[in-house]
């Protein structure tokens, strides 16, 4: 049996995981390969004690241009696409229960399901020559991967019905100003600064994290007295935790947190 080449590259590197997309050739193109492999590695990554953040790219110029069109078309059956999409759609659901910081750095393109792959992340970053774009309509799709949940919540659900029936590029300061990019950085820098954020919030309380993130996840859904009454369940059992008691006796003893935002600095500020 012959054994496919990994279409992803991870490394581990003080704490911070480096999820690569590994088709440079095209675009680091969605696979059904790739779904599998991207799924084992997060599931490897939450298990693994000594990881606290991962970054997530792409290989060469481009973040990922999407599915892979060359494995479109042609005669198929319904019952089989949904079957794949749910088996797909793992990825989306265990990137969105992750419990440590996944921030997407984005270089390139990041079109279709490569769009709503960098949605799912934390944060994205990206560089000044990013673009993005809900292509599914171009090849006569709607949208996947939870672009319909992730995106009206990020633009507004007028500017999402737009992003989705044109099907037109973003360039990445117009990606700034509608909060699909948390920054923008010159190329040659937005690697680095994505790779500082991670490292910044694998130092913050991976149980804070990910309640916040939950309780950030329910927002739209829950009611005030229910939000209230989950942010109360929350602190406490974060106000008794080693971390809170450290960071307390370090302000105490009026030392430096463990956990500070890393600030860029004016002139790197996009």
């Amino acid at each position: 049996m012959t054994t496919l080449p990994s279409t992803i590259e991870l490394t581990i590197d003080d704490g911070l995981a480096t999820l690569t997309l590994s088709r440079p050739e095209r675009k680091n193109a969605l696979t059904v390969q790739m779904f599998a492999e991207l799924l084992d590695a997060l599931l490897h990554l939450r298990r693994n004690p000594d990881v606290r953040a991962v970054l997530l790219t792409g290989a060469g110029d481009a973040f990922c241009s999407g599915g892979d069109v060359n494995n479109m078309g042609g005669s198929v059956e319904a019952t089989n696409v949904r079957a794949s999409m749910v088996e797909n759609n793992r990825l989306l659901s265990a990137m969105a229960d992750f419990d440590k910081p996944l921030i997407a750095a984005v270089d390139g393109v990041a079109f279709g399901a490569g769009f709503s792959l960098a949605l799912a992340a934390d944060f994205v970053i990206a560089s000044e020559r990013a673009r993005f774009c809900m292509a599914f309509a171009r090849v006569g799709l709607g949208p996947d991967l939870g672009a319909s949940f992730t995106l009206p919540r990020v633009v507004g659900l007028q500017r999402a019905k737009e992003l989705l029936y044109s099907a037109r590029e973003v360039g990445a300061q117009e990606a700034l100003a509608l909060g699909i990019a948390l920054e923008v950085h010159p190329v040659e820098r937005f690697r680095a600064r994505a790779e500082a954020l991670a490292r910044s919030m694998a130092n913050m309380s991976t149980a804070a994290f990910f309640m916040t993130k939950r309780l950030l996840g329910r927002t739209f859904e829950n009611d005030l007295a229910a939000q209230l009454d989950a942010e109360a369940a929350a602190q406490a059992v974060l106000l008794g935790s080693s971390y809170t008691r450290d960071a307390s006796a370090r302000f105490a003893r009026k030392e430096a947190p463990r956990y500070q935002w890393p600030q860029p600095s004016p002139v790197e500020v996009q």
